[in-house]
């Protein structure tokens, strides 16, 4: 028989984990912020208390000047880099890239960006290339996800996805500047079509 009283009186549960290390190891995989619920139910502990393990191993991050810190963000906690050592992460991160969007895959994101849900059609247009290809790639790289089916021709229609935004560092869309005013008006491109 197991005894549960462990995991409720705050002590280590039956399988010998200390909480901290095991909170670390759980957060050090994730690709997205975990509720403290969650936590708790992995590491069968209490929720106030994987809550206040996880702050005081951020206090404690922060404390000690790290290089990375523990954050609760959208109702989860995650791991991200200290503010302090962006422009180092960010040469490596550029440095280290070897497969650099062309100016045809940025420019086609933007339009993307800016008029999704849009069709390839409607993207080529825009642009006055075919972006089949194009299209192709910024799929695979994760910025761009079909996002349904235009009633009128049956064509696919895309959008930027939620890693889109998280590489340019803004929480929506409406956080992306304006266009320039001298750009062409789009719903006049539209009616081309």
């Amino acid at each position: 028989m197991t005894d549960t009283s462990n995991s409720q009186s705050g002590d280590a549960p039956d399988d010998g984990l200390e909480l901290s290390p095991a909170i670390e190891a759980v957060l050090m995989i994730v690709d997205e912020p975990v509720p403290s619920v969650v936590l708790a139910q992995v590491l069968q502990r209490p929720e106030h208390e994987v809550a206040t393990a996880c702050a005081e191993l951020a206090a404690g991050y922060e404390a000690a000047g790290r290089g990375f810190s523990l954050k609760q963000v959208a109702g989860g906690w995650r791991f991200y880099s200290n503010p302090a050592f962006d422009d180092v992460v960010q040469r490596f991160v550029l440095d280290g890239q070897q497969a650099r969007l062309t100016q045809a895959a940025l420019e086609t994101l933007a339009v993307v960006a800016y008029r999704q849900p849009v069709s390839r059609a409607r993207v080529s247009a825009v642009r006055g290339v075919n972006v089949d290809g194009v299209m192709r790639t910024l799929v695979a790289r994760g910025l761009v996800e079909e996002s349904g089916i235009e009633g009128e021709s049956g064509a696919h229609l895309y959008q930027t996805t939620q890693y889109f935004l998280e590489r340019l560092g803004v929480s929506s869309l409406e956080d992306l500047p304006e266009l320039a005013p001298y750009l062409p008006d789009l719903e006049s491109l539209d009616a081309d079509l």
